[in-house]
Order: structure tokens, then C-alpha cells, then sequence
């Protein structure tokens, strides 16, 4: 195509179609919360066993001891550890080999492993969904992403109930990974397939 040619042809498109305007306004008239009575630990819990995912709610002094139980289960002695990760999560898992991401794992060490332990940056009620923000407690995205099996240590102060609520409490300019349930995708004929694009099993520890 000739430079006249290609010149004509974007000059009828633009001709086809006015100037936009200068701004548009966006409705944001959409709900920020959910209707008063809503149990939001409860439903987070729902939510998150409806994507398969393996949910245990335990108190604070039960934490290591849920964690080590399972690992021990999962056969998971081998685990990424993020630096920040609090020590006294993983107290209990006495046959533990902590994996640091010191200097940066290859992808070879993160396929090798168990698994990964991280904390979260916030958790959605409504929808299910984890928020990993590369806060120290959750080390950079690679680390959960590659991993067949990630354990998720969520507070009950980090449930919000809606996405708004959630999005304004996030950095939008850190790196943000949102997990609904374990990796899974289906191709045309809807087969169901799992560990393409993340872990396999997610199983959340959330702490009141």
C-alpha cells in the first residue's frame, strides 16, 4: 500500500467518526458495600471453598499449629519463605526446609519446591479473592505463581467486603497478583484444567 493510499484511507476513518469529547463522566454510582447483616468472615470462607480452595478458620495462638498440620498433610517440607514472613507462623512445622528468595530463585529452585507461605495485602469478601501486593510477608510474584501449592495466611482485619473497598486500600503502583481458588482455565469445549497460569491447590489459613 503506497503512502497516498494509506493516507486516504485513516483520513476517511477519521471523517467517519466525530472528535470524542474532552472528558467523560463516569457513573460511580455502583454499590462500595454490602447490604448491612452480612456476615463478611463467613462469606469469604464460602467464597473462597465455592473455588476449591481448602479453607481453615482458626484463632490467632492455633495459627502455627494449623499451618504445620498442613504442610505435614500436604507432604510439604520444602517451601519458598518470604523474608518478612512472620517467624512464629511456621514455629510449629518443626521438619520445615525454608527455601529464602535470597538472592532471587531461578524458576527451576520455585518448580522444585513444596510450596509457598505467604501472608496477603487484602481479601474480598464478595468476591472470594486474595491480593498479593510483593509486600515483605508475600515476596515478589514469581515466587507464588510458579509453585504447584501455596498456603495463604489471611487475617480477619484484611477481609473487606467489596472490590472498591479493596481497591482503595491497594497501591496501585505496586505489583498486585488477585487469586480466586487455585490456578484454573478451560478451553473451548470447557475442559477444566488446573495449575496452567499458578498453583494448583490454594489453601487459606484465615485467622480471627
Amino acid at each position: 500500500m503506497t503512502d497516498d493510499a494509506r493516507g486516504a484511507i485513516l483520513a476517511r476513518i477519521r471523517d467517519a467518526y466525530p472528535d470524542p469529547p474532552a472528558s467523560v463522566d463516569v457513573p460511580r454510582d455502583y454499590a462500595r458495600a454490602l447490604d448491612p447483616g452480612v456476615e463478611v468472615i463467613e462469606l469469604f470462607a464460602e467464597r473462597v471453598a465455592d473455588y476449591r480452595a481448602t479453607v481453615h478458620r482458626v484463632a490467632a495462638g492455633d495459627l502455627p499449629g494449623t499451618v504445620a498440620e498442613a504442610l505435614a498433610r500436604r507432604g510439604a517440607r520444602r517451601l519458598v519463605v518470604p523474608a518478612g514472613l512472620p517467624g512464629e507462623w511456621l514455629a510449629a512445622a518443626t521438619d520445615l526446609e525454608p527455601i529464602a528468595d535470597d538472592p532471587p530463585l531461578v524458576l527451576a529452585d520455585l518448580d522444585a519446591a513444596d510450596g509457598v507461605v505467604t501472608g496477603c495485602a487484602v481479601a474480598i469478601a464478595e468476591t472470594g479473592t486474595i491480593v498479593l501486593d510483593s509486600s515483605p510477608d508475600q515476596g515478589r510474584r514469581m515466587i507464588t505463581l510458579v509453585p504447584d501449592y501455596h498456603l495463604c495466611v489471611v487475617r480477619a482485619d484484611q477481609v473487606v467486603q467489596t472490590v472498591p473497598e479493596a481497591v482503595a486500600r491497594l497501591d496501585p503502583d505496586r505489583p498486585l497478583t488477585w487469586i480466586s481458588g487455585p490456578s484454573a482455565t478451560s478451553d473451548i469445549e470447557l475442559n477444566r484444567v488446573e495449575g496452567v497460569h499458578g498453583p494448583r491447590t490454594l489453601e487459606v489459613v484465615l485467622v480471627s
